[in-house]
């Protein structure tokens, strides 16, 4: 996927995301989604920069992926129990293989570290957006609806 179609694609998600969170009931699904819209809130952050609507930063860039890194580390811990909401998107697979949705987590969380201390140039951020969106997509592909 090219980073401009893929930027594209996160500013919907986002628009989609915020969205779907309201009218959640159950507390604990309410606390995930809005662990992953905080990702995707940074990811939008990034995505601006890549495709040119904000201008680059490095400061800006390294703290968003930093911030994603935080929060990805904090998934596995949010989804721990098993809960469900109407407007949940997680499949059940979650919970099946545990092990594997949290070492997508730590991939996620990884990559978003190294990027915390690497994103120098535009060039870094677009390629940065490319290998967060691979690692979101990982997860997402095989556990969200």
């Amino acid at each position: 996927m090219n980073k401009t179609v893929f930027a594209g694609a996160v500013l919907i998600l986002v628009a989609t995301a915020a969205f779907a969170h309201q009218g959640v009931k159950n507390a604990t699904v309410k606390a995930r989604m809005d662990g992953m819209s905080a990702i995707a809130d940074n990811m939008k952050v990034l995505g601006n920069m890549a495709k040119g609507k904000v201008a680059f930063d490095a400061a800006t860039a390294q703290a968003a992926a930093r911030a994603i890194a935080e929060e990805a580390g904090q998934t596995p811990a949010l989804f721990k129990a098993q809960e469900d909401d109407p407007k949940s998107e997680a499949k059940p697979g979650i919970w099946d293989n545990f092990s594997d949705f949290s070492t997508k987590s730590d991939e996620l969380k990884n990559v978003a570290l190294t990027l915390s201390t690497s994103l120098d140039t535009l060039d870094d951020v677009r390629a940065g957006v490319g290998a967060l969106g691979r690692a979101c997509k990982a997860c997402h592909s095989r556990y969200r609806e």
